[in-house]
């Protein structure tokens, strides 16, 4: 067991709950702040209220630049020839005659002149982890064929694990051990991991099932002498779909990376499989999401594990492989692995997409409700804030002080705009005029906070233009008019900001308050539209 695993509920001492309690108490007095200062200085609340709207109003620019940049950078990466750059990579030089970037070229030349590869990319095996706990046949068989379909040599260099859950049933069990059976041969090597229920000091959730199933991996690796270093671990969801280039991609940076056992390598994801048959509220929830995750893919010093990544085998046995204590493994293993190597972390970017499911049921009102419980998760990572605080401030540790600050304040300012963020721009403008129409500053504010919401709906137009280039191609069943339904959507904007991200992030952290904990990990329950001629039919995932 790590030394850097989160302590049980009872464990949790004075300090530590304090900074349990401080995003909620903090994103609590951010709303609250408003209504105090103007009960104190109306003046003084309005220019509170403009600063907190430039300086959101900023980042929005900001990250509407960012969102178009990573879109082409992504679209470059897509078309590289990454396996021709491999050879290269290896052999040392560059073909003459054909165009490569720049960064390959600068790359060549810094491993000639100051250190080799980690290895031969041919030496490097890719070890695939799915998780599933009761995902139909046809889901795991569709991920498991993107898979296959990679530009990448499958039978020399592909460990392929399908973690399941064996309190998910006999039908779960038949179902894995069907589809190792089916695909073994392709892989240089396939088996299923049942993961069992009810091990001690786990909650239930894809942590413990994949953390047992990469123990399982360990296993395996000892037993027909494969070095850990040459191995890097890939986690997908059962619905995850990597681009065909992502191993050639992920075996570029891995071998050529300056110190690529303390590292991550993280790609994008896009909530883009099922976006033409979801409801027009989640098709707004998934764009978003997946725009974040393509500007997030620029800024590297703000780049943390999220959904499918991969780490080291080498680095994963150091860490004891992920957390099964919480239900956000993947952020918090950023976390992790940040302690146990003393600061000595990265999160590198991979530009290439790897596309997932947005959420969506059977019924509409099932649908709204599954979106609500998968953002809970997602903002529950506000608990990583008490674990940051505990291992950075409070225990001995030879990490850089001011490395662990910013990124400390960063974590802790990100989960408090996520809840306060929507609110405060929708309705602080209007909250000094309640308690003093009659100053002209206030009476001004309405106006500019008009003003600037009406230079976001050039920013929302350009956002909306984003959203039609990511989409996948239309299927076959839908006529014309469902394109105009995918402009019209962003009507739910400012519905879906405020009504599930903000909300979301105060339930979690209202949550981590009063000590109503995250036991489990809500599984977001999916459905699939599944062709039947003209028509669809909405099959459980």
């Amino acid at each position: 067991m790590s030394k850097f695993e989160i302590p049980f509920p009872d464990e949790r001492h004075r300090t530590y709950r304090f900074f349990e309690i401080l995003p909620g108490a903090l994103s609590y007095f951010m709303l609250l702040l408003p209504v105090i200062l103007s009960l104190i200085n109306v003046t003084l609340a309005a220019v509170f209220v403009l600063l907190y709207l430039l300086m959101n109003f900023t980042r929005g620019v900001a990250y509407t630049v960012r969102s178009l940049h990573g879109f082409h950078v992504m679209r470059v990466h897509q078309k590289l020839p990454w396996s021709q750059m491999l050879l290269e990579l290896e052999a040392g030089k560059a073909d003459q005659r054909a165009k490569r970037p720049k960064w390959h070229t600068a790359e060549l030349k810094r491993l000639n002149s100051e250190r080799p590869l980690l290895m031969p990319p041919r030496q490097v095996v890719h070890a695939i982890i799915i998780a599933t706990v009761a995902e139909s046949e046809e889901i795991l068989q569709s991920t498991i064929e993107s898979v296959l379909a990679s530009d990448f040599d499958m039978k020399q260099q592909v460990i392929f694990i399908l973690a399941y859950e064996a309190r998910a049933g006999e039908a779960t069990e038949k179902r894995a051990l069907g589809l190792i059976k089916r695909y073994k041969s392709k892989f240089l090597d396939a088996f299923a991991v049942s993961h069992p229920a009810n091990l001690p000091g786990e909650m239930i959730g894809k942590g413990g099932n994949i953390n047992f199933a990469a123990h399982e991996l360990q296993r395996y690796l000892e037993k027909h002498r494969i070095d850990p270093v040459r191995v890097i671990v890939t986690t997908l969801d059962a619905d995850n779909r990597p681009d065909k280039q992502y191993l050639n991609a992920l075996t570029y940076a891995y071998v050529a990376a300056p110190d690529p056992i303390h590292a991550s390598y993280q790609p994008v994801s896009l909530y883009s499989n099922n976006i033409w048959d979801t409801p027009a509220p989640m098709r707004v929830i998934a764009t978003g999401n997946s725009l974040f995750t393509l500007v997030i893919s620029l800024r590297q010093h703000a780049l943390r594990n999220f959904s499918s990544h991969a780490q080291p085998m080498a680095a994963l046995i150091e860490t004891d492989f992920w957390s099964a204590r919480t239900v956000v493994e993947d952020g918090h293993q950023f976390w992790r692995s940040y302690f146990v190597f003393q600061g000595n972390y990265r999160v590198y970017p991979l530009h290439l997409p790897i596309s997932q499911d947005a959420v969506m049921l059977e019924s509409y009102r099932k649908t709204l409700r599954a979106q609500f419980i998968q953002l809970r998760r997602w903002t529950y990572g506000a608990s990583d804030v008490a674990y940051v605080a505990h291992y950075g401030f409070f225990q001995k540790n030879k990490l850089s002080k001011w490395d662990l600050w910013t990124k400390f304040w960063r974590l802790l300012e990100g989960h408090v705009t996520w809840a306060v963020g929507p609110i405060l721009i929708l309705i602080g403008g209007f909250i000094p005029a309640f308690f003093n129409h009659k100053s002209i500053t206030v009476y001004e504010l309405p106006l500019i906070v008009s003003k600037v919401q009406t230079v976001g709906t050039v920013l929302l137009v350009i956002t909306m233009y984003m959203a039609l280039r990511m989409l996948p191609p239309k299927p076959t069943r839908y006529k014309r008019h469902r394109t105009i339904l995918m402009v019209l959507q962003w009507v739910y904007y400012p519905i879906t900001t405020f009504g599930y991200n903000a909300l979301a992030a105060f339930n979690s952290q209202t949550r981590l308050m009063f000590k109503w904990y995250l036991t489990k990990f809500d599984l977001t329950e999916k459905a699939v539209v599944v062709d039947t001629g003209t028509n669809k039919a909405i099959k459980r995932s």
